[in-house]
């Protein structure tokens, strides 16, 4: 006999997208509405592994929601999982303090919310007793470490500690309630169901410490497949752990090098190939491409210039591929040598020089005007030093200088 659960964390139902929504409608609302399929799936697993419980550690929701909509679908997933007898255990993360919702649904009695002091929930199953500890927080913020509120294990019970941390801190996520593995290992709990970070983690030791990351990625800086833990207890006190896929929309980034190409033809040939290559390799319904283009090439410019067409045609391979979407487009293309040599006297290549030095201060101005104004997680979007964003501001005003020239160049050409 044994005690099965699922452990998930950082579902953030309804996340916003906006920028995304701007740019594709049709990806905008599959993407959109991924977090909640993915949500089903985890209930769905949870219904077809017959597990004793679900642990969710924190931020269920991403914010301060107040749709009914989302109510009543909390309502129908948690009633699923009543009706089945399947016990819920669920820590408030550092977004769900933000959630209005958060603190008026009302749970089928088999949901326990853990409050703002530890407390413990001893459950009975495969001749096991299994006692999960979970604490959570009002506010948004927690500076300090949460583990010397918890209880110490319980005699006899096999102890589940849940907790929303960063640990030792992550890149991308703020601070909270930070402590170290070491310290989880030493505390006694057999289990540590955590929450905070997107990026699955595996801690073994003393202990088994497991940071599932976020069930469905919402954007490119979430790439790969996202999923949840499923955990075992055997009677005799060992306990399994297996990763189960749950994303409906898998974020990839794939580089295409066009060098030597020189037909348009090649350019979508080798663009069909890459995107046929990771739909096979994608085990996500869904495949949401950011297609990065580099190499040299005589059609370099032709690129820049016709960029809308280009993506045009990418969409389209992309459609024909089947569940895979081109979420954006990047050129880092240049001219072939020969090209370079031919036109190093060109008065329009001149003329982009000149644009990107004159623009580089106003640029770094205008720049660091918006990392000021930014909140702090969000200020790192132009590097982290002074080195990278020098790369960053030379990034950016190539991009604009070269689509001019490719402009000019068109025109002169006509």
């Amino acid at each position: 006999m044994s005690f099965r659960f699922v452990h998930t964390a950082d579902i953030h139902l309804d996340s916003p997208l906006r920028s995304l929504a701007m740019r594709n409608g049709d990806l905008a609302e599959l993407v959109g509405d991924a977090s909640r399929q993915a949500f089903v799936s985890i209930v769905d697993l949870c219904l077809a592994e017959r597990v004793d419980a679900l642990v969710i550690a924190g931020d269920l929701y991403d914010g301060d929601q107040t749709s009914m909509k989302t109510a009543r679908f909390l309502a129908t997933q948690m009633s699923r999982l009543h009706q089945a007898g399947i016990r819920v255990l669920k820590i408030r993360g550092n977004h769900d303090a933000l959630s209005r919702i958060s603190k008026q649904l009302v749970f089928p009695d088999t949901v326990t919310i853990f409050g703002g002091r530890s407390q413990s929930v001893l459950q009975t199953a495969g001749g096991l007793d299994v006692a999960f500890h979970g604490l959570s927080f009002a506010s948004p913020k927690a500076p300090d470490s949460l583990l010397p509120k918890y209880s110490a294990p319980r005699e006899g019970a096999v102890n589940v500690g849940i907790m929303h941390t960063s640990l030792a801190g992550s890149p991308g996520h703020d601070v909270y309630a930070p402590c170290s593995v070491a310290d989880l290992h030493a505390h006694g709990f057999e289990y540590w169901a955590l929450g905070h970070i997107h990026v699955r983690q595996v801690h073994p030791g003393t202990s088994t410490v497991v940071m599932p990351g976020i069930p469905q990625g919402r954007d490119i800086n979430e790439a790969g497949e996202k999923s949840v833990t499923l955990v075992t207890i055997r009677d005799d006190r060992t306990i399994e752990i297996e990763e189960r896929l749950t994303s409906i929309a898998q974020f990839e980034r794939v580089n295409v090098d066009l060098t030597e190409t020189v037909e348009w033809s090649d350019v979508v040939g080798r663009v069909r190939s890459a995107l046929e290559d990771v739909r096979a390799s994608v085990k996500s319904r869904h495949a949401v491409v950011r297609l990065g283009l580099t190499g040299t090439s005589p059609l370099s410019w032709a690129l820049i210039r016709d960029r809308d067409m280009l993506l045009a045609e990418a969409e389209h391979v992309a459609e024909h591929t089947g569940d895979t979407w081109v979420e954006k487009l990047e050129l880092n293309v240049s001219p072939s040598t020969s090209q370079t040599s031919e036109e190093a006297a060109d008065p329009i290549l001149e003329l982009a020089q000149s644009m990107r030095a004159d623009a580089g201060s106003e640029a770094r101005a205008l720049v660091q005007k918006v990392i000021a104004d930014l909140p702090p997680d969000g200020r790192d979007f132009a590097g982290k030093d002074e080195a990278e964003l020098e790369l960053f501001l030379d990034r950016v005003l190539a991009n604009g200088a070269d689509r001019v020239t490719a402009r000019l160049k068109a025109g002169g050409s006509q």
